[in-house]
């Protein structure tokens, strides 16, 4: 299934073998130590940084709740009358879905499904580009799309994509959304990159976003075991990159300062730049994050692994 689709949701998963999604989750962790397949939130990748980019019907049903924490964080950095630009993505969605009460709004997008988000909001104006339909992720691209942003300038620019690392900042699949992704950022004043923590110290093949462009990072609240995306927050905070966690368990208010827009909806913290390197510590103290305990499989799991590997 995740040969076939490039991503895979625990719950289809599971539906398919018939079993639970807890079940599902350890298997899915056995076949990651074995490099068959990448882990993400909510489902499984083919492995390596540099996969194939899952179409929309894969990414709709991956990290639901963290795309709503991040769109609900994202949505107060914006004032009214703010002209800004969105890029596409489900994460860019969940976004233009709050940015409907915003009034005298001006949102310029490549995407058809924020414009579509947008469609009834009254008292917001949406100028589309134009360009080539892209059906997998419902965007224009092309040199359509990148002419007709020539020119702009606005505030703030929304992105999302398929990877953020330090050294490489921002990537993506896919090289005609990669080159539409670099002219909305050229268009902006800032750079603001919503990205959930399982697209943390992934790099796919396409640079849009240089780690020294982007002005902020809004994403989620790692598990206490993802090492990786722990490591990578606090390498992104030492390069300069002011980072919001959404959703995060204790409640906290931002330590830092905000820059434009209303206080934002839900819990957030924001990760200063730190004057050494802190690769592998834990973001606010405590012990270093450890990596969990390798699991036995035994006759059963085993014969349900196999099956999943088969698939």
């Amino acid at each position: 299934m995740v040969r076939a689709n490039g991503a895979v949701s625990l719950r289809e998963l599971a539906r398919v073998v018939q079993t639970s999604e807890v079940t599902v989750r350890r298997d899915v962790r056995a076949l990651e130590a074995e490099g068959l397949l990448d882990r993400r939130h909510g489902g499984a990748v083919l492995p390596g940084g540099f996969t194939r980019e899952s179409g929309f019907p894969q990414k709709s049903h991956l990290a639901t709740a963290e795309k709503t924490a991040i769109a609900d964080l994202a949505a107060g950095l914006v004032e009214e009358g703010e002209a800004i630009v969105v890029g596409a993505g489900t994460t860019t969605q969940e976004l233009a879905r709050r940015l409907a009460r915003v009034p005298g709004l001006t949102v310029v997008t490549n995407s058809l499904l924020v414009a579509q988000a947008l469609a009834h909001a009254n008292r917001v104006e949406v100028v589309m580009t134009g360009g080539t339909l892209r059906g997998s992720n419902y965007a224009l691209v092309g040199s359509g799309a990148e002419q007709s942003l020539q020119g702009l300038r606005v505030s703030r620019a929304f992105l999302s994509g398929s990877g953020l690392t330090a050294e490489r900042g921002l990537s993506t699949s896919n090289m005609l959304s990669a080159s539409v992704d670099r002219a909305l950022v050229q268009a902006a004043a800032e750079v603001v990159v919503l990205a959930d923590h399982s697209k943390l110290g992934t790099d796919t093949m396409f640079q849009t976003v240089p780690t020294d462009v982007i002005t902020r990072l809004v994403t989620d609240e790692p598990p206490a075991h993802d090492e990786r995306a722990a490591t990578e927050l606090q390498a992104l905070a030492d390069q300069g990159v002011q980072i919001a966690v959404a959703g995060g368990g204790d409640g906290a208010g931002a330590s830092g300062g905000e820059s434009g827009g209303s206080p934002a909806r839900g819990a957030r913290r924001e990760v200063p730049p730190l004057p050494g390197p802190r690769r592998g510590q834990p973001r606010h103290g405590g012990h270093p994050l450890r990596s969990a305990a390798p699991l036995d499989p035994g006759p059963e799991r085993a014969a349900r692994v196999a099956d999943l590997r088969r698939r």
